[in-house]
């Protein structure tokens, strides 16, 4: 286990966690029950939107449709996440609400890529997630 200060200050040397900022409107708009592909056009670079529609369409078997919502919201949130200062690893942790889309597009694409045989890159997204957040992991699981 890292030991953390109360401000999240990283007393091992490692990065700190990356915590995105809250999108109120499009996380409101999901919440009220607003089609995710309502909120993904009104919001493109809200990773919930796409990690909804990724599990949408892998319930219904349509897989290549679940891998690119995923792999668009993986992207979208890797963008945010550079933004926030991430630089390229360290916690994203799943306790912060809006890490959430992200994570969740992240193990989406995971679970996508492993349906159509792309092994390597689903164990890839495994290992991503679990180095990412232990938490995710274990609520995606």
């Amino acid at each position: 286990m890292v030991a953390m200060t109360s401000d999240h200050q990283n007393l091992l040397g490692g990065p700190s966690p990356t915590e995105l900022p809250d999108n109120a409107d499009a996380r409101t708009s999901l919440e009220q029950g607003v089609d995710p592909v309502e909120v993904a056009a009104r919001f493109p670079a809200f990773s919930t939107a796409w990690a909804d529609l990724a599990d949408r369409a892998f319930a219904k078997g349509e897989v290549i449709e679940s891998y690119a919502y995923a792999r668009t919201g993986y992207h979208r949130g890797l963008d945010q996440l550079r933004r926030a200062g991430w630089k390229g690893h360290g916690p994203i942790p799943w306790e912060h609400v809006p890490n959430r889309g992200f994570l969740r597009s992240l193990h989406a694409l995971g679970r996508a890529a492993a349906a159509i045989g792309e092994d390597d890159e689903a164990e890839r997204c495994k290992t991503f997630l679990r180095d990412s957040s232990e938490a995710a992991a274990k609520a995606l699981s």
